[in-house]
Formats: C-alpha cells, structure tokens, sequence
C-alpha cells in the first residue's frame, strides 16, 4: 500500500500529539484557581508547583534531545508520551503543594521529549522550504491544546470534578500512540511511502549519528549561544500566559470559572494563528529567493515591535480590550517562536539537530524556570504590573541578541573545531 503525501499525515500526528502534550499541562492551570483554593495553596507555592514541572523539563530537554538521537524519532516519542501520560492522570491524587510539586515535576520529564522528536522529525521528513510551514503547524498544536483546554476542562470539572478532568485528559496519549506506531517510521525505509515523496523527502543524505566531539563542538559556535540566550529571555513570555492566564483572568480581572472557560481560548486561537502565519510568512520568502536565516529574522523583526503592549494589557478599562491586547501579543509571541523554532534547522547540520535542539530549548526551560518562580514573589509582593512590564521588553532584547550573535549557518564541515567557530563570527 502507498499513502500520496505521507509526510503531510505524520505532519498531523506530530501536531495531534503537540494538542495533547498542551492540553495535559493546562489542565492544572485551567483548574488552578479552583485547585489553590481547594488546597490552599498561595501564589508563592503555585510558582513553586509550576517551577517544578519547568526544572524537569528544562534538564529533560537536554536529555530527551540525547535520547532522541540515540533511539530515533519513532521510540523515543512513543516513551514520553506514554510517560507524561500516566504522570498527568496521576495529579487526581494530589492532595497539597507538595505532591502536586512532585506530580508536575514528573510531567515536565516525559512533555518537553515531544518537542526534541518533532524536531528531529522535520529535519527527516521535509525538504528546507517546508520546514518553517511545519513547524508551524507544530507550534499551532500548542495553541490548539490550549484552545481546546479551557472550555473541556471547565465542563469536565463542573460534570465530574477536578480529579476526573485529570484522568480524561491523560488518557488522551494512548489513543494517539496506537497511530504513531502505525503510522511512523523513517522516510527512507517506510513502506507505505510514493517513489516520487521518497525523492522530495530524501533529497538531502541521510544524516550520520553525531560524535561527542562533533556535539560539544556546537557549544563552541557563537549562534549556539545567541539561539540559548534568545530563548532564555523570549520564551518566558509564553509560560506565563500558559500558566497564569486563566487565574489572572479570574483573581484579577473578575471572570467566574465558566466566562473564564468560556473566554479564555481566545488568546490561544490567536497564537496558532500566529505560528502558521510565521511560518507561512517565512516560508514564502525563502521561496522567492531569501535566504533562509534572512528571511526568519525578517518576520521576527515586526513581532519582537509588537511585545511592548504588554505594558497596556493590566490598564485595559473592558474585558474586549484585555482580551484583544492579550490576543495580538500571543498571536505576535507565536509567529516569532515558529521561525526561531527553525533556525535551528537552517543554523546547524542536520545530524545535530536533535542534540543542538536540546541544548538550545535549554535556555527555554532555564528562563522559564527562573521567570516562573520569580512571577508568584512579583505577584504576591507588587501585583501582576511588575509582569507585564517586564514582559514588554524580553523579545526586543531577545531580537537584538540573535542580530549580534546569529549571523549565518554553520557547514557540515565546519563543526569539529574552534577555528570554524572564530570563522563564523564574521559577517
């Protein structure tokens, strides 16, 4: 049997699976300002709750993209998903801040190995000029999951309660498992793919399993920290709206649990509709001649412009205008997330894109972390105003970094030393 346009149905998958990892992590944040209320748990041992998950994940991000390289993209998503599966229908049995703590730092271990094997999925599926489309669609999963979350899991809480919103939503993974099996495998020797897809999809070799020389090597080149650095000071911004909004938009703007449910998604559809438009954006520039660095940072430019509203968003006299504000900065946040997620595609060879991606989402998890637990003390101590404010000028600073530091490629040659790294700073 042939599938025409296989790649295009494994691009499904790895979207679905993205809804499923988003839709697990919010559950808790959907339910948090039921959750701390019932457990008494303050903003300070909420931050501490969410700063557990992002440790895991962030030291997992390194590990899981290790992993991912050792066993292949097919195994090693099969694992964390059935891993954060189980560990997200655990939480029904949280009963304070500290095995809620210990729940979500188990869930932050399995989640963050989805994004290592997409990843390495699109460098081995897809040709350069379609990346940026599918990461995309990735990226959209995300706000997908948190569209879908808000208003299932305010019903399912109202139907059945918290605990049971858990063990539905964590049981979602393993119906997607069964088709992941079915379905992936590498492009090179799948069965069920066209002659004509094998040679659009393997038209660049196959990539060879990195040395430890080669990867630590990477460490060594300047666009390797300016794409950590970028991501440590951006990315917060979207852990905040993840985690915080829904009890934002109740504690401090006056929702009940149902508009919130009923509301609160808008933000989300924004952001899927900012990742494919990035994406899209991107994409259709690389076709019609530019570079494709160029053309990344070409898109990214106008969404970095874009963040400072942040600093209107806790002024806004009318629900409407919250929402809107909150709205274009999500929409703006994910259209840069979507092409900084595929410079790393375009930066580095494409045998190291699992390993560097790890490294790189390093400093996602790392500003996260520090930019979560910092975010009850701020809250807790000077209100959410401090938040905003300094969420207004993370992406312009994030922008300037990758300007300084991300100025070009790196050869498949030039990745066993220091000399190719000095070599690379030049513009």
């Amino acid at each position: 049997m042939r599938v025409p346009n296989l790649r295009w149905w494994i691009a499904g998958l790895l979207l679905l699976s993205t809804v499923i990892n988003y839709i697990d992590r919010q559950t808790l944040s959907v339910l948090s300002p039921v959750i701390t209320a019932e457990l008494g748990i303050s903003p300070v041992e909420y931050s501490n709750i969410l700063t557990a998950f992002l440790a895991s994940y962030t030291v997992m991000y390194v590990g899981s993209g290790l992993l991912v390289d050792r066993w292949g993209t097919r195994a090693a998503l099969s694992v964390f998903m059935v891993w954060w599966s189980i560990a997200n229908m655990a939480h029904a049995l949280a009963r304070g801040p500290w095995s809620l703590g210990l729940l979500r730092f188990l869930l932050g271990m399995g989640e963050s190995g989805n994004f290592m094997a997409a990843f390495k999925a699109v460098s081995e599926w897809y040709p350069p000029k379609e990346r940026a489309l599918v990461h995309g669609l990735i990226q959209g999963g995300a706000a997908i999951g948190a569209i879908i979350a808000p208003p299932a899991i305010t019903w399912l809480h109202a139907a059945f309660g918290w605990q049971t919103a858990f063990l539905a939503t964590g049981a979602l993974g393993f119906a997607w498992l069964a088709l992941w099996l079915l379905l992936y495998h590498p492009p090179e020797r799948h069965p069920w793919i066209t002659e004509a897809e094998r040679a659009v999809v393997c038209a660049e070799p196959p990539a060879a399993r990195p040395g430890k020389a080669q990867w630590l090597a990477t460490l060594k080149h300047p666009q390797t920290l300016g794409l950590l650095l970028a991501r440590f000071l951006s990315d917060p911004v979207w852990w905040f709206y993840l985690f915080w909004l829904p009890k934002y938009l109740v504690d401090q703007r006056g929702f009940t649990m149902a508009e919130m449910g009923m509301l609160a998604w808008m933000p989300y559809l924004a952001a899927d509709l900012g990742a494919v438009f990035g994406g899209w954006c991107s994409g259709r520039l690389v076709a019609s001649g530019s570079a494709p660095l160029a053309a990344r940072l070409r898109v990214m430019l106008p969404c970095a412009a874009l963040m400072p509203l942040s600093l209107w968003v806790n002024h806004a006299q009318s629900r409407l205008l919250t929402l809107g504000l909150i709205c274009t900065v999500t929409f703006a946040h994910m259209a840069w997330k979507t092409n900084q997620a595929t410079l790393t595609n375009d930066v580095f060879p494409r045998q190291l894109v699992g390993s560097v991606s790890g490294i790189l989402a390093f400093g996602t998890g790392l500003g996260g972390t520090l930019f979560t637990w910092l975010t009850g003390r701020l809250i807790q101590n000077f209100g959410y105003e401090s938040v905003f404010l300094l969420m207004s000028v993370l992406h312009p600073l994030s922008f300037l970094l990758m300007r300084r530091l991300v100025r070009c490629p790196i050869p498949a040659g030039d990745i066993d030393g220091p000399r190719a790294a000095l070599r690379t700073i030049v513009p």
